[in-house]
């Protein structure tokens, strides 16, 4: 399964893992251990790169939450669990849309329970593409 790309879907994942080699003693992230253990319904925080119209600054970041649907392969898919401030209502990147992301993306997590579980195991808003 492919991962989101800047060019091609307007918005793409910034790597934690590199943003904590950078600099260790200001950008902490979880354990790999536990990024690599999550389970459905747990939630995380990802670093988002979204393509906006503004000729000054035309990529915003935002970190936003996502539900863990669960795992194919070395990938995990999520589901958004935010709204980005940064463009309108859409149906590629919106709360509820489907998204695979990696263990070196997480920022944050945190444990899901039996209500985030019911949501992410709910139909996307989305299915991101398989092939």
């Amino acid at each position: 399964m492919r991962e989101p790309d800047f060019d091609n879907d307007g918005w793409s994942l910034d790597d934690a893992e590199e943003a904590n080699r950078k600099a260790p003693d200001t950008f902490w992230i979880p354990p790999l251990e536990e990024r690599e253990a999550l389970r459905p319904g747990d939630l995380v925080k990802l670093i988002f790169r979204i393509s906006v119209d503004n000729e000054k600054k035309p990529v915003a970041i935002e970190r936003m939450w996502v539900l863990v649907r669960g795992r194919v392969g070395d990938q995990y898919l999520g589901i958004l669990d935010n709204d980005p401030y940064a463009i309108d209502e859409n149906d590629e990147l919106w709360s509820g849309v489907e998204l695979p992301f990696s263990a070196r993306h997480v920022i944050d997590i945190d444990g899901g329970d039996e209500t985030t579980l019911a949501r992410a195991l709910a139909l996307p808003r989305r299915h991101w593409p398989r092939s």
